[in-house]
């Protein structure tokens, strides 16, 4: 691709003087821009890499953040013929693709693991849950000097909101996605938390989404219009109008979602039958049977709510579930947490590619790392970050493909390593993101979005 000489839309509107202004050097000046800083800006601007961003095959992302690190030995690539304390405490499943098995406790994603593509020879960072969470929800290593962007947050950047929903939505919150949220990036293009679990069935709400008891939408719109003033002649008073313009796009994002029935559609599960909740786990998978974490409501409404949101034209839905940090009994972990997973999951396949939707939707189970490969004397697993899997599914990727692998004890990779790095660019190709773009950070810093990532031609259909 060329690259643009006129930079990215920010770097744009930041130009926005006047010619006339321009010409004079006390017009600089006075406009708080010096000679010098205004040929420094030029200078970043001829030198910064930017690439036009359009739609390809995946329309929207559902992102399901597994927090702690799962195992690939217990999940997507487990290894039967390695020594016991290799293999770990599990059999495996058998899936419709010949040679290819899952764990046992992945019974219904083994019978749609030809509708995935599973990436079995990722290489992380450092094997720590803030490094890696880092690295894996924003695609950059951890630096001292910046913050970097979440790919939700890029997304968003690079397309903003559609349908009148948010460009990038969080279920239940934020928090899980660490310290990675907008980076250098204006704060308006972090996600929207929704501020309530759906496990909660037909009794969630989404916080603020809903005008106050005794407030009518004639007195909504008064006070809207009213505030519109107010903030306009602040303005015009501040010497840096930014965040206020940051604050009014928030504003105005609330406004639309609340006047908008169709957005306030897509957040309500009562309008999906009682038997489609059940089938993604509502109701089911208890933590002690009857009583404890409900995980499959968990997992379940989580996803349900994320499929109603992408169909309703939500262009990136992050959600988590689970804690996976097993350093100790790795196997009764996952006979509590894995069966909900495992459901949840390849139901949200099943539902979307019934409704049209899996080649348009991307499926990203991302997790910080995997984890050792022999067991330790307390009967889990440590952090490994040298080899692990990453499950997808749609989006454009060819179904059924299992890339790469580890060697015979999931200790290196033996097939097809895959730095972070590679399958980011990947990802961000589907979704019509060139990550070799630059986008600016403050003092007109250009920054590659992915920093030397190669596309992986065989994923792609």
């Amino acid at each position: 691709m060329q690259s643009n000489k006129q930079g990215c839309p920010e770097f744009r509107r930041k130009q926005r003087r006047s010619r006339r202004d321009l010409i004079r050097v006390g017009s600089l000046a006075m406009g708080g821009l010096t000679l010098g800083e205004f040929f420094r800006i030029q200078s970043a601007q001829a030198e910064q890499k930017f690439y036009e961003s359009k739609e390809n095959t995946a329309k929207s992302v559902i992102q399901i953040v597994c927090q702690g690190g799962i195992a690939a030995q217990e999940s997507w690539n487990p290894k039967p013929e390695s020594p016991l304390e290799y293999r770990g405490p599990f059999g495996v499943q058998k899936t419709p693709i010949p040679g290819i098995v899952f764990s046992e406790k992945m019974v219904e994603c083994a019978k749609v693991a030809d509708r995935m593509c599973v990436v079995r020879s990722v290489m992380g960072g450092p094997p720590d849950h803030g490094l890696a969470m880092y690295h894996m929800v924003s695609g950059r290593r951890s630096s001292p000097a910046i913050k970097h962007p979440s790919v939700g947050a890029v997304v968003n950047h690079e397309f903003g909101s559609r349908g009148g929903l948010p460009g990038f939505i969080s279920i239940p919150g934020s928090g899980f996605l660490g310290n990675v949220g907008t980076g250098y990036l204006s704060p308006k293009y972090g996600s929207f938390g929704v501020g309530g679990d759906p496990a909660q069935g037909n009794g969630f709400q989404v916080r603020d989404l809903r005008l106050p008891n005794g407030i009518e939408s004639t007195d909504f719109n008064m006070r809207r219009r009213l505030r519109d003033i107010v903030n306009g002649e602040f303005a015009k008073l501040e010497a840096d109008p930014a965040p206020l313009e940051t604050m009014d796009s928030f504003y105005q994002q609330a406004y639309d979602m609340i006047s908008s029935p169709t957005v306030r559609d897509a957040f309500d599960l009562s309008k999906e039958p009682e038997s489609l909740k059940k089938e993604y786990g509502f109701g089911r998978f208890l933590e002690n049977g009857h009583y404890g974490q409900p995980y499959g409501s968990q997992a379940g409404m989580r996803m349900l709510l994320a499929r109603r949101l992408v169909e309703a034209g939500a262009r990136f839905v992050s959600l988590t579930f689970g804690g996976w940090d097993d350093h100790v009994q790795i196997r009764e972990n996952y006979e509590k947490q894995m069966p909900p997973l495992d459901n949840a999951l390849a139901t949200l396949i099943r539902d979307l590619d019934d409704r049209g939707l899996l080649d348009s939707t991307l499926i990203w189970v991302a997790s910080e790392f995997g984890r050792t490969p022999k067991i330790n004397v307390s009967a889990g697993r440590d952090h490994w970050s040298r080899t692990f899997s990453i499950a997808l599914a749609g989006g454009g990727l060819k179904r059924g493909m299992f890339y790469g692998d580890s060697d015979a004890t999931s200790s290196e990779p033996e097939k097809n390593p895959t730095p972070l790095e590679d399958l980011h660019a990947t990802l961000y190709h589907l979704i019509g993101i060139n990550s070799d773009k630059e986008l600016m950070a403050s003092g007109d810093r250009p920054i590659e979005i992915v920093d030397g990532g190669k596309v992986i031609q065989e994923l792609i259909a």
